[in-house]
């Protein structure tokens, strides 16, 4: 029962939008909405549904199979789809046309796979708006990189030098360990202390 369940696992829906789930938008222009999802056993009469702050439906679409491109059930001027699932990955992002300051907030892409028991995932994907793209100061991000340039250079110098320095000692110790065996013949310590110690005691007083 447990194998089962495992398996179960193995082949859930996945959902994603991609390695960032922010996206920023100049106002009066379109936005690139991400969204992909993966199956292992495949999907049939699988829908996907895009929700604005998640109530508000902004487009959905219907893929038969595999072999076949979405079809848009129910059209939106302001949005565009761009993706495609007859390829490697199953696309499903969308366009947004004509941002504007009132479409800033959350974007989840929905989907349901009747042909996995009705299984259901989501993504969310959070759109900022902006009236100018505020150009970056990138001489922090050069500083920032050539210190920890210099710091992993300097590690891998030190690791280096270690290295060296171990097999330096290692060397020493092991010609040590050559003159221990060869003057253990003569090393006759315990008893030559015991005979000492006796020579060197007085004789008991009558």
């Amino acid at each position: 029962l447990l194998g089962l369940h495992v398996f179960a696992i193995v082949f859930a829906l996945e959902v994603s939008v991609g390695k960032t789930n922010t996206v920023m938008s100049l106002n009066n222009s379109d936005v690139l909405l991400p969204c992909a999802f993966s199956t292992c056993i495949g999907f049939q009469d699988l829908v996907f549904t895009w929700y604005f702050n998640s109530t508000e439906k902004i487009f959905t679409g219907l893929i038969k199979s595999k072999a076949s491109e979405p079809i848009v059930m129910g059209s939106n001027p302001r949005v565009e789809f761009v993706g495609s699932t007859t390829g490697k990955e199953n696309n499903i992002s969308i366009v947004l046309k004509n941002v504007e300051f009132s479409d800033a907030g959350k974007y989840t892409c929905h989907v349901k796979n009747p042909k996995e028991k009705n299984a259901q995932h989501n993504a969310t994907i959070f759109l900022t708006v902006v009236q100018k793209m505020e150009k970056t100061d990138n001489t922090l991000t050069v500083i920032i990189v050539g210190v920890v340039g210099g710091l992993i250079g300097l590690l891998i110098l030190f690791m280096l030098i270690k290295r060296v320095v171990l097999f330096i000692i290692k060397k020493i110790q092991d010609g040590k360990k050559e003159c221990l065996v060869s003057s253990s013949g003569n090393d006759n310590t315990e008893n030559g202390l015991a005979g000492s110690k006796a020579e060197q005691k007085a004789p008991p007083k009558a």
